[in-house]
């Protein structure tokens, strides 16, 4: 099958190898080329144009940071949606709030084509491995024209509803993850006066009933940071951090659920912020807590 992907981030980029691994072809758009080129080095082709991509494959898949930057590759003058479109099929993979998802939805059923939301849980190791995990929403006959594409690139998709729905799931399954970078800080935090060592002490944690599965692949960072020293690992940044629990405390809000835990972690964000660079690793929050200046 002949698949386009608009937006080589690191998540589009790693979704887009594992496709070509798959057996599919590729055509790749991204605002920056120069992303590009390990794909198109690769044997993927280069879009000129996100109007170029989608007519000239049999689905595009968009997964890019925010809800402007999908306006644009959406709606702009060479956008996906601003030639014939009619049939195509379009699976939006970003994490947005739900109205996103939903008004884009009708836009792109307006020209006549296929629109499927589907978020993923997971990082770059599991995009790359095909072990992400899928939040779909969609019409039935729409999902099942998405499914073999999904199949490729997760280990298992929930179809949640309608359009709207898998973005609201998709910020429920991030929830407990945002206040776990927090809850650990303050785990390690309590832990600092023992003088263990970082790395034997995280290696422990991380084997207890209250870690998060996905610290053993987030300490090396953790490990640095606590030790003041550089790191290179990438797989969610801080701002993005920030922009899903902003994300999620207004979707408690439209739907009239208080999330009190989510609001204060919100405050820790926001004040580790003032130190971090937002390009730095969300996870690293937990290194941030221990270390805190004391007021």
């Amino acid at each position: 099958m002949h698949i386009g992907i608009a937006g080589i981030g690191r998540m589009g980029s790693n979704i887009g190898a594992r496709l070509m691994e798959m057996g599919q072809t590729l055509t790749v758009w991204n605002r920056s080329p120069d992303k590009t080129k390990p794909l198109v080095d690769a044997g993927a082709k280069l879009a000129k144009s996100p109007a170029e991509l989608a007519g000239s494959v049999e689905a595009v898949i968009t997964i890019i940071t925010n809800a402007d930057a999908i306006q644009a590759m959406y709606h702009g003058p060479d956008g996906l949606l601003s030639g014939d479109v009619k049939g195509q099929l379009f699976i939006e993979m970003s994490t947005v709030p739900p109205e996103v998802q939903v008004a884009l939805a009708e836009k792109v059923r307006a020209k006549g084509a296929a629109y499927v939301e589907c978020p993923v849980s997971g990082s770059v190791i599991p995009a790359r491995t095909g072990k992400l995990l899928g939040l779909m929403g969609a019409e039935p006959a729409d999902a099942a024209r998405a499914r073999p594409i999904l199949d490729h690139v997760c280990r298992r998709v929930l179809h949640s509803g309608p359009v709207g729905n898998g973005a609201a799931m998709k910020l429920a399954v991030n929830l407990p993850l945002m206040v776990y970078w927090q809850a650990l800080g303050e785990q390690l935090a309590l832990c600092k006066d023992l003088k263990i060592d970082p790395a034997a002490l995280l290696d422990f944690l991380s084997e207890t009933s209250g870690a998060a599965t996905v610290l053993k692949q987030r300490m090396p960072g953790i490990i640095a940071r606590l030790k003041n020293e550089k790191s290179d690992i990438r797989t969610f940044n801080l701002d993005g951090g920030i922009k899903d629990v902003k994300a999620m405390l207004a979707e408690g809000q439209k739907r009239g659920v208080d999330l009190p835990l989510l609001t204060q972690t919100l405050a820790c964000y926001e004040e580790a912020r003032r130190t971090m660079p937002g390009n730095d690793e969300v996870s690293n929050v937990a290194a941030y807590w221990p270390n805190r200046p004391k007021s």
